[in-house]
């Protein structure tokens, strides 16, 4: 079948063929663009009006931006530096105004010349750089610029209308740049195949394609861009939801087996023992996984949990239930440590029905073994042939589990926890060990608002667990400002110690290990100077043992030491005999010490909304509260303290997810990381366009339905194909 129509030829045209090799190669290394169609996509982040200048008040730091302002003024420095000792060195200082604010551009030494003959007072232009601050105040040193000279000028007439497309730049290639090569291919427009149904299109009174990317480049009008944006965002919407609809429709024609517990089997002798009651939500999500196991199509289901609401159990639960019914369960784990930890965990909460096959064992009883790839050869060979016979029920694990030589004898479930941490081949090659496609039930503590779900993790069903099991402790949380007031960081130290001489214990989270040297070379001086790195475990700890935290045992733990020390530090610091643990993240998921009340997280603005949440709930596990505190340097206006403000003042983690993905903005929902590809959401936003999506999700379902090869939509089988590249399709095969 021919997926690319010949008509879509001059779309697939690569860039370096149409703008210049040098102009292409920038696009393709810093913006990902390789081909006409490619360009065509690469909307405005914003447009701006000629006459009408950007709020210069609003500008974030750090971030390369393009402002459309008017000098103000303009003045030469000579001074005397190493370099030019006689006075001879000059700095160019030019004000810009948009009358909502002002901001400061600098030009040094050889450069000041042209600026200085082009930047004079009344000139309007566009300025492109990084915002920075030098003497409280912000600036830009030296920008790109492009003058605004005039109707008559070639610049302006670059931009159609009175609206100035800004797009997302970097500093090898401004905003006006893009904007020009834009012009170049602006007229392949006309060839782009309309991948929207004709009867969707019409009756949404939607604009066709070609109109819509014309009207996002060249708008004369704001209605053109807002008829631009309604159709672009629908595109994007529908042709997700078709991905997703197609895997929906092919795992619902995929065998499995059926798996339900006995009445007085393993499950039900598990059930017996619990010290405790489940939760309303840990029963309700129980029984829907039991629901789906007893189907004879494969399960596939998100569970969502917050931090500590019981998710360990219901997995257990329900890998029991397989493991009754005559099947086995895996379990997948990111990290070795936390491997261990649900391996100790789990066996300690089975008692004797985890001693299948030993002496003491119960008449129920199965094995549960723990494979990762630091074992040594015996206990390795021991536990894949447990797994080959089929005497282990349970086996929990890292990627170790996924190579060749692991044969199962019957897999029936797979549990992959924290699924942002494993790639798409690892879970496939997991699934592919069972006779038939396995039952999936991946966990997650990461909140995922329902729109993302709807779009991220559209083929598989969820399940929200949103109750704390009874005796869960509150935490507190407090921003401490270590700049502004260093007497807080002090004090941070102080409760620390109190939490110690309670007799429970603290954790210290850094960004970085500290024994990077690699890292450190590679920033230029200026970075160096105007950053400075994050702080390190092995530096902090070796501050606090000598100073602060004198007397107390300090212990570090990090992702590079080898597997057996960081066992023995987790398990000194479980039994209680390490006072204080500074660590990375690599206690960020299911490190599970209820005696540890207190955590400080240093330079917490390093870390994201949602990563802070997940740190945060490693304390308040016992029925001692807990205490967060959040350690930064960052200025009391900055986006990064809002931030951390907002995580101090919430412990919903839903709402805290929004708060995360409506600052990330231009972040690929899709995940950056898992996919390697880049954002196919480029004008959707997920948290606004709910409704969007929804209706989408209804329309794409209807479609797959009635077609699912798409046989009667060449157009769509061909944005599907560039929106889901391989590795895309993959990934959101497998949430």
């Amino acid at each position: 079948m021919d997926l690319v129509p010949a008509l879509q030829e001059p779309l697939q045209q690569p860039l370096k063929s149409v703008l210049g090799p040098a102009t292409a190669k920038v696009m393709a290394e810093h913006l990902g663009l390789h081909t006409v169609g490619d360009l065509l996509h690469h909307y405005p982040r914003r447009y701006e009006e000629r006459g009408q200048l950007t709020h210069l008040a609003d500008l974030p730091m750090d971030e390369h931006v393009t402002v459309v302002a008017q000098v103000a003024d303009a003045r030469l420095h000579t001074f005397a530096s190493a370099k030019a000792p006689r006075g001879k060195g000059q700095r160019l200082e030019v004000t810009i105004t948009d009358g909502s604010g002002r901001l400061q551009l600098v030009f040094f030494g050889h450069g000041v010349h042209k600026p200085h003959k082009e930047l004079l007072p009344g000139t309007r232009a566009m300025f492109s750089g990084k915002v920075s601050v030098f003497n409280r105040r912000l600036q830009l040193a030296h920008p790109a610029y492009e003058l605004l000279r005039g109707d008559g000028e070639e610049t302006v007439e670059t931009w159609a209308g009175a609206l100035i497309p800004i797009y997302p730049a970097t500093a090898k290639l401004e905003s006006w740049k893009i904007g020009k090569a834009l012009q170049t291919v602006l007229p392949s427009a006309q060839d782009a195949v309309d991948p929207l149904p004709e009867s969707l299109r019409a009756g949404r009174g939607l604009v066709p394609l070609p109109e819509a990317l014309l009207k996002i480049h060249r708008p004369h009008t704001k209605a053109d861009v807002e008829d631009a944006r309604s159709r672009l965002k629908w595109d994007e919407a529908f042709v997700l939801q078709v991905a997703l609809a197609r895997r929906r429709h092919t795992d619902a024609q995929l065998p499995a087996v059926s798996r339900t517990p006995g009445p007085d089997g393993l499950l039900a002798a598990f059930d017996d023992r619990l010290p405790f009651t489940l939760t309303e939500g840990q029963q309700r999500v129980s029984e829907e996984i039991f629901d789906d196991l007893a189907t004879e199509h494969p399960m596939h289901r998100l569970l969502q949990g917050e931090v500590g609401s019981g998710k360990t159990m219901v997995a257990l639960r329900a890998m029991l239930a397989v493991v009754d019914a005559g099947g086995q369960a895996a379990m997948l784990a990111p990290t070795e440590v936390l491997a261990q930890q649900h391996h100790r965990s789990i066996v300690e909460m089975m008692g004797d029905l985890a001693q299948g096959g030993m002496l003491g064992g119960s008449e129920h009883a199965t094995k549960v073994v723990l494979l990762t790839g630091s074992m040594g050869a015996a206990g390795r060979r021991q536990a894949l042939l447990d797994l080959v016979t089929g005497e282990a029920g349970i086996v929990i694990g890292t990627h170790a589990l996924i190579e060749d030589k692991v044969q199962f004898h019957d897999l029936g479930l797979v549990v992959v926890d924290e699924q942002h941490r494993f790639g798409v081949e690892q879970r496939d090659a997991l699934r592919g060990k069972g006779k038939q496609p396995p039952h999936l039930l991946v966990m997650t503590a990461t909140p995922i608002p329902r729109t993302v779900a709807m779009t991220v993790f559209g083929d598989l069903e969820t399940s929200v667990l949103d109750q704390l099991p009874a005796g869960r402790s509150p935490i507190a949380s407090h921003v401490v400002p270590a700049a502004d007031k260093p007497h807080f960081l002090t004090r941070a130290w102080e409760r620390v110690r109190e939490e110690v001489e309670n007799g429970h214990q603290a954790y210290v989270v850094c960004p970085r290990i500290g024994d990077e040297e690699a890292d450190s070379k590679k920033k230029s001086a200026e970075e160096a100077a105007e950053k400075r790195p994050p702080l390190a475990v092995l530096d902090v700890a070796d501050q606090l043992a000598q100073g602060p935290l004198g007397g107390l045992k300090v212990e570090v733990l990090h992702g590079r030491m080898h597997p057996d020390d960081k066992d023995a530090v987790m398990r000194r610091f479980a039994a209680g005999e390490t006072d204080v643990l500074v660590a990375t993240t690599v206690i960020e998921v299911g490190v599970n010490v209820p005696n540890a009340t207190a955590m400080v997280i240093m330079d917490a603005d390093r870390f994201g909304v949602s990563q802070l949440h997940q740190l945060r709930g490693r304390v308040g596990r016992g029925s001692a509260p807990g205490l967060c505190l959040l350690v930064t340097d960052m200025p009391e206006a900055s986006p990064a303290r809002q931030r951390l403000n907002a995580v101090a003042a919430t412990l919903d983690g839903f709402e805290l997810s929004r708060i995360d993905l409506e600052q990330r903005r231009e972040g690929d929902v899709l995940g950056q990381a898992q996919s390697g590809a880049r954002t196919s959401l480029r004008m959707l936003t997920v948290i606004e366009d709910e409704e969007i999506i929804a209706e989408a999700r209804q329309e794409a379902t209807a479609v797959v339905e009635a077609d699912p090869e798409l046989q009667t939509l060449p157009g769509l089988r061909t944005a599907l194909q560039a929106l889901l590249d391989e590795e895309r399709e993959q990934y959101l095969d497998k949430g």
